[in-house]
């Protein structure tokens, strides 16, 4: 009976992998659609669209880039994880991925076994600004400040649940501090109460800070990542500015259905991150603050296991709840 046992599950293994090769080896035979769960003309849209158009390039293969926004991803996540796992429906996601089922009740999919990791593409860090009356000048400044003045410092976020807010709810904790907690709906009428001082503090994107900090209309206190962004290499992390460990990024990345045959996991993989090192991609990106990741699926898989607990215990303790 062992033996036959065995031997059965030999042949539907076999058959398995053959299968999987049948199916890459016609692969693609038509178009693919890669689905961007959020707006067209937003961050993740322009930069999926840019490595899309690459890949379609040279690969000469047409990649169809599918906006289908709502629910804070959830939409777009739910639509792919429903999908045939053939290869022809993807998804180009971000943090949202990791943090939505922390925050919201009922998904009707699971971010990680409706899934096969594909490639982390892209990460950039937040950046810590505050306004240029507010008396902190540094983390450690903020921490003091913070303590002395418990639940009196507000901060604002550019949605409730999102990554500026989550990344201060991790600062808040690591620190152990209390701050008031100011949502809006963009980062453009937070920042705006920012300058104006009606809040005092935030994490924003680089990109969409960078032309107040130059201007002084908001001061650079640290930014979110593992190292120092290139682009202001003077502004030192909060990792290295008195919490050691501290690392928040916004990152982009590829999935497939689960199911979706390794052969043609793997053969997308290669190709978007060929595509995203082109010197074309990597000049455009990096005039955007994005950092290139370029992962194997396998690092995928366990980025994404490490970011889903790490988020999990953060919004736990927050009692982050979405708008």
């Amino acid at each position: 009976m062992r033996q036959r046992s065995i031997l059965q599950y030999s042949v539907a293994l076999l058959l398995a992998v053959s299968s999987w090769s049948c199916a890459a080896e016609g692969y693609p035979s038509k178009p693919i659609r890669m689905i961007v769960p959020f707006t067209a003309g937003g961050g993740a849209d322009i930069v999926g669209r840019l490595i899309a158009q690459k890949v379609s390039e040279d690969w000469g293969e047409q990649i169809i880039v599918e906006n289908r926004a709502g629910a804070a991803a959830n939409i777009g996540a739910a639509f792919v994880a429903k999908s045939d796992p053939d290869g022809y429906k993807l998804l180009f996601t971000g943090p949202n991925h990791s943090t939505n089922v922390s925050l919201y009740d009922n998904l009707t999919y699971d971010p990680v076994r409706d899934f096969a990791p594909v490639a982390l593409l892209t990460s950039a860090p937040l950046i810590l600004v505050a306004n240029p009356e507010f008396p902190a000048k540094s983390v450690a400044d903020l921490i003091a400040l913070a303590r002395a003045q418990p639940g009196r410092i507000a901060y604002g976020s550019a949605a409730n649940g999102g990554a500026g807010h989550l990344a201060m709810e991790l600062l808040k904790s690591t620190a152990g501090i209390d701050m008031i907690h100011v949502p809006y709906k963009g980062s453009a009428p937070m920042i705006n109460d920012l300058i104006g001082g009606r809040i005092s503090i935030a994490f924003d994107n680089i990109l969409s800070s960078s032309q107040f900090i130059k201007a002084g209309s908001l001061r650079a206190i640290a930014t979110s990542g593992a190292s120092r962004a290139p682009s202001i290499p003077g502004t030192p992390t909060v990792a290295e500015s008195g919490l050691p460990g501290f690392d928040v990024t916004v990152w982009q990345g590829l999935l497939a259905p689960a199911g979706t045959p390794p052969e043609i996991v793997d053969l997308l993989n290669r190709k978007f991150v060929a595509a995203l090192h082109a010197p074309e991609v990597t000049s455009r990106l990096a005039a955007m603050n994005i950092e290139l990741t370029g992962s194997t699926p396998g690092q995928f898989a366990e980025f994404l296991r490490n970011d889903i607990a790490k988020w999990a215990r953060v919004i736990k303790e927050s009692g982050a709840r979405p708008d």
